[in-house]
């Protein structure tokens, strides 16, 4: 298919949720200008907004000097707003933090002191108060409650976000690959664009791409599978997510209960490292050079890194084995039975950024750009909750760059 115009005012490179707001909003914006964006597979959703959890997140566990602070408040209340106004359900079931023992009490307090700082509705109660929200939950104590947490379908909202987006004029070209940077000529599968401004929101590919425009030399990406297990639908129904007390020093948020926005119970997520992009299968879309570099990586941070890879790697591995998985949710819930959770749902890959020179997991978002391109290089989990304000931050950045 040949592209609607080779000339775009603004091209933006990924058709997932970033990319899609980012579009609408330049759109917004600029009255009159043309905005293009380029995804490479037949459709949008094929990669990680398309398999995301669902869950629209609330903004407390980050620090309130945080872009994901910041985005994740207004973010939550900016989705539920356009669920609203396109008439796409959400399940406002809301989420308990739970301590599986006493040490994980005082981490219940930090993330209701970041919450308190975030401007987001939280709220410390007791075990018998977390059980009459929710009667099967485990808690040593405490428990925080988060009222604002919400499901959605994912593919649902990206899909209306499309629409959207063409209802304001962006042109949304699929099946449509980056193939390299010529001059100020973008070149790809269909055509060479010659575009006034570049928008790199390519997800796992973005370091990539950032690379050929002189960006991300000091971070480069590495791919992790999420994997949720998902409950037969006999199986004991919960009123409420049920999230762990997090490890506060990466940006995992560890085993955990959803609810999906029809009901559905699912337990996960894994993060097991990647050897290369899109390793959705044991062999699925194998790329030898990828595989070289991203092995290399993970070897450069089994050899020393600002946390214990290693160990993180070992662990996400054994959340493979269903036993393993499910007796991690059995510490959050009572009634948790390896025979119903039987079905793996569709995986996803989360593109997360390391510092190279630090050899440390990136916890914000990442953006680099300057006069012609802009490149969002980390905008992990959670991105699609931010998407709306995140696509607003990146906009301003684009006009203060091009002033």
């Amino acid at each position: 298919m040949m592209p609607s115009s080779t000339t775009p005012d603004f091209l933006v490179i990924g058709a997932g949720v970033v990319g899609i707001s980012i579009a609408r909003e330049l759109a917004a914006r600029h009255p009159g200008a043309s905005v293009t964006v380029l995804e490479k597979e037949p459709d949008i959703g094929a990669h990680a907004s398309g398999r995301n959890s669902g869950v629209i997140h609330a903004g407390f566990y980050y620090t309130a000097d945080s872009l994901k602070a910041r985005f994740t408040r207004e973010g939550n209340a900016a989705l539920k707003a356009f669920c609203a106004e396109r008439g796409l359900p959400v399940r406002s079931c809301g989420k308990l933090v739970v301590a599986k023992n006493e040490a994980e009490v005082p981490v219940l307090d930090t993330l209701l002191a970041r919450g308190k700082q975030n401007g987001v509705e939280l709220s410390r109660i007791t075990s018998r108060e977390a059980r009459a929200i929710e009667p099967r939950v485990k808690t040593c104590g405490a428990a925080l409650f988060s009222p604002t947490t919400a499901s959605i379908d994912p593919l649902q909202v990206l899909r209306a976000m499309a629409a959207a987006a063409r209802e304001a004029g962006v042109a949304i070209e699929t099946g449509v690959r980056y193939l390299g940077r010529s001059g100020c000529d973008v070149r790809t599968s269909a055509a060479t664009y010659a575009p006034g401004y570049v928008v790199n929101a390519a997800g796992l590919h973005a370091d990539t791409i950032a690379k050929d425009f002189g960006f991300s030399r000091n971070y480069h990406l590495l791919p992790f599978k999420g994997l949720y297990l998902y409950a037969a639908p006999d199986a004991p129904p919960l009123a409420t997510h049920i999230y762990p007390v997090p490890n506060l020093a990466n940006p995992f948020l560890g085993v955990h209960f959803t609810l999906t926005v029809d009901g559905k119970v699912k337990i996960g997520p894994t993060a097991i490292p990647c050897f290369w992009r899109e390793q959705y299968g044991w062999l699925s879309n194998f790329d030898f050079g990828e595989c070289r570099e991203i092995v290399g990586r993970e070897l450069s941070l089994f050899a020393g890194a600002d946390f214990d890879f290693r160990r993180l790697a070992a662990e996400e591995l054994r959340k493979q084995f269903r036993p393993y998985i499910v007796g991690l949710a059995g510490e959050l819930a009572t009634g948790v039975r390896v025979s119903d959770y039987r079905k793996w749902g569709r995986p996803g890959i989360r593109a997360q950024l390391v510092d190279a020179a630090r050899r440390k997991l990136v916890m914000d978002f990442v953006i680099e750009g300057d006069a012609r391109s802009l490149h969002v290089l980390n905008a992990v989990s959670p991105a699609f909750t931010c998407s709306i304000p995140f696509a607003r931050h990146v906009a301003d950045r684009i006009e203060a760059a091009s002033r």
